[in-house]
């Protein structure tokens, strides 16, 4: 048995060693398959392992090798399943998708990408996932039309939960009433300019607020948590400006129980009915603190009278509105008035789930140098925690630092409590809800699609009339002058209501274009801005950083910085005035009769009568024929007889001589008027 096997392998060993053929056998090999099982593929070594004495096994070992080449092709072939069509050029595919992938869709090499990925900023390897808009400009850039995929329809299952809408259904947090708890009450003070609210806060906080405000009024939303009796409130102290409307209507908006100060001295004043006006259109619970009784003026009937026609009936008088008599100089009164909140407080029920998604509202919002922006917020229901991520509006963020009103750090906040909120992307608006999400990425997703909605509505809006854009270009009278402004405030609540009281100044010759308005520091790239639009920079209770202010002397652009608001209002008022050139007011004063032509060596002079008026040497004066001018000019020469004269009065013949004028003819009438320059008004 051993000898039959192994005689051909022993002839063809002799014939490997003899030197020239194994060159031709492995030549020959792969041609013929059928030959392909039997003999190996590395001759020198086979032959060697052949003049071992056993190596039965051998024949068998080289039958899979044939195998693998037969299944390498099949993942190869299933690789570029999902490849497009070249001639739709269309890509439709779900928004997290990584760079490979998307060269594969392209039929590019992933290198390609990731190169024009650098200049907007985005560093990335083969594995980076791309979220939409990347995508959607790599698309674009390579000639692509880039589409969405469907949620509904699902090859990437990882995608899908990170597309999570669910911040909206949740408000059935607050359904079942087991989960509920009692939470402080927010109560907002509100009323006229002066009638002392903050100072009435600043008892009860027993703090100097109004010395920290500029010209004694307040010009911001503070939020502020007092303990009486060992129960906590939330008081809002909202500024009574006129112009701090919407600020007002905002507290109004958040607040449970509104506290309306009267002055007992003044009674009550425009803004007090437009405090008035905002509760009732909320629906708030009011209770009235009639400040100011320790003046000797002080008449606290008149206070409860004048709220009789506004709607609001007293207790003292058989109605169901809460009055007390108090005075933030002495304090009298104070002590009554916090009891009577806790007790409608307690009337009220007011509870809220702590362990909800956490809701919240901006009260406030500012950018600090060297902080960002950050946010005052009041918490509606669930509570808010360090390194929560969450959405407001359309951006992102995760709370990184929390402050109580007293600048203290803390962990948590509870419903009802106020809190500085820092880790904002963006500043966001006043009026915004903080939206607690679920993770980083899913508040990330959220944000782009917000972002993209308001692009959207942006691009839709229509543009403006391209002749009022040609008119402006051929410098028409008929167009408005523009007086381009740029607004820096402390606050986003302040600079919304200051836009929107300078919006406000109704006029058909002026009108002010806002280039931007925002908070935080006067910045380089703000002077920049301003410098292209040659817009003036308007800084309120802002500060200009030192860079900027080097580049402010470079471009020549003017800062004006303000702390009071009346100062600010009034100077874009006078500014606006300031474009505005004087009015010249024609007024006719005589009419003089052309009788008789006279020649003179330089031209020719009209005899006429002075029929109405006078006729002065320093007026102006037109030649009416046919009642149509035919020439206005100065007059050059008044004569009477041979005498120069200043003026000729009425039923008195003179010599009149306008400029260089020669045509006059018997008939003409010599109209004589003044030019009177009259400031305009806006």
């Amino acid at each position: 048995m051993p000898s039959k096997d192994n005689t051909p392998p022993r002839k063809e060993a002799l014939d490997l060693i003899g030197g020239k053929k194994p060159k031709k056998a492995v030549k020959e090999t792969p041609v013929e398959p059928q030959q392909a099982a039997t003999v190996p593929a590395a001759p020198k070594a086979e032959a060697l392992d052949l003049l071992a004495p056993k190596k039965k096994q051998k024949p068998a070992a080289p039958a899979p090798v044939a195998v693998e080449p037969a299944k390498a092709p099949l993942p190869e072939i299933t690789a570029p399943e999902p490849a497009v069509d070249p001639d739709s050029k269309l890509i439709t595919a779900k928004a997290p998708i990584t760079v490979a992938d998307l060269a594969t869709l392209m039929s590019l090499k992933p290198f390609k990408l990731i190169a024009d990925l650098l200049p907007i900023g985005v560093f990335a390897n083969p594995a980076t996932a791309l979220e939409a808009d990347q995508i959607s400009f790599l698309c674009e850039k390579h000639g692509f039309i880039y589409e969405r995929g469907k949620r509904e329809k699902g090859a990437g299952v990882k995608a899908q939960p990170e597309i999570i809408e669910e911040p909206a259904p949740v408000a059935v947090e607050e359904e079942p009433e087991e989960t509920l708890k009692e939470r402080m009450p927010i109560i907002t003070i509100m009323g006229h300019v002066d009638h002392g609210k903050t100072s009435l806060l600043d008892y009860i906080r027993r703090t100097r607020v109004v010395a920290g405000e500029a010209g004694g009024i307040t010009q911001h939303i503070g939020a502020y948590t007092v303990e009486h009796n060992g129960q906590k409130l939330t008081f809002l102290d909202t500024p009574g400006h006129a112009i701090f409307t919407e600020m007002r209507a905002r507290g109004a908006d958040v607040t449970d129980i509104v506290v309306l100060v009267v002055a007992a001295n003044d009674g009550i004043m425009p803004q007090t009915r437009e405090a008035i006006t905002h509760t009732k259109a909320a629906g708030k619970t009011v209770i009235v603190a009639v400040n100011k009784c320790d003046l000797p003026s002080a008449d606290p009937v008149k206070a409860r009278t004048g709220l009789m026609e506004e709607g609001l009936v007293p207790t003292d008088f058989g109605g169901d509105i809460e009055c007390v008599n108090v005075s933030a100089l002495t304090g009298e009164g104070v002590s009554d008035l916090l009891d009577l909140l806790l007790l409608q407080a307690e009337v009220l029920e007011l509870k809220a789930n702590p362990k909800a998604n956490c809701r919240a509202s901006i009260i406030e919002a500012r950018m600090e140098q060297g902080k960002g922006s950050s946010a005052t917020v009041i918490v509606q229901s669930g509570t808010l925690k360090v390194g929560m991520p969450f959405i407001c509006g359309p951006y992102s963020g995760k709370v990184r630092t929390l402050f109580d009103d007293k600048g203290k750090a803390i962990k948590k906040v509870l419903p009802g409590m106020p809190a500085e909120v820092a880790g904002f992307v963006e500043t966001p608006n006043v009026g915004d809800e903080l939206v607690e999400m679920e993770s980083e990425r899913a508040s990330r997703k959220l944000s782009e699609e917000r972002q993209e909605e308001l692009r959207a509505s942006r691009l839709a809006q229509p543009r403006r009339s391209r002749m009022e854009d040609i008119l402006a270009m051929m410098g028409d009278g008929s167009q408005k002058a523009q007086l381009k402004l740029y607004l820096k405030g402390d606050v986003q609540g302040s600079v919304e209501a200051i836009k929107k009281a300078i919006l406000d100044i109704h006029s058909d010759k002026v009108e002010c274009l806002f280039i931007g308005a925002s908070a935080g520091p006067i910045s380089e790239s703000d002077v920049l801005l301003a410098s292209s639009s040659d817009a003036i920079i308007l800084g309120f209770n802002v500060k200009v950083e030192s860079n900027a202010v080097r580049m402010l002397k470079r471009e020549g652009v003017q800062v004006k910085l303000y702390s009071i608001v009346y100062e600010l209002i009034d100077q874009v008022r006078d500014a606006m005035l300031g474009l505005l050139e004087p009015e010249t007011r024609e007024t006719i004063i005589g009419h003089a009769e052309v009788k008789q032509v006279f020649k003179l060596n330089k031209g020719r002079a009209a005899g006429a009568y002075v029929s109405d008026g006078k006729v002065q040497r320093t007026c102006e004066a037109r030649v009416l024929r046919g009642g149509q001018a035919v020439f206005d000019g100065k007059m050059s020469t008044l004569r009477r007889f041979q005498d120069e004269v200043d003026e000729v009065k009425a039923g008195l013949e003179c010599g009149i001589r306008l400029g260089d004028y020669n045509d006059y003819e018997p008939g003409d009438v010599i109209e004589c008027y003044t030019l009177e320059k009259i400031k305009q008004t806006l």
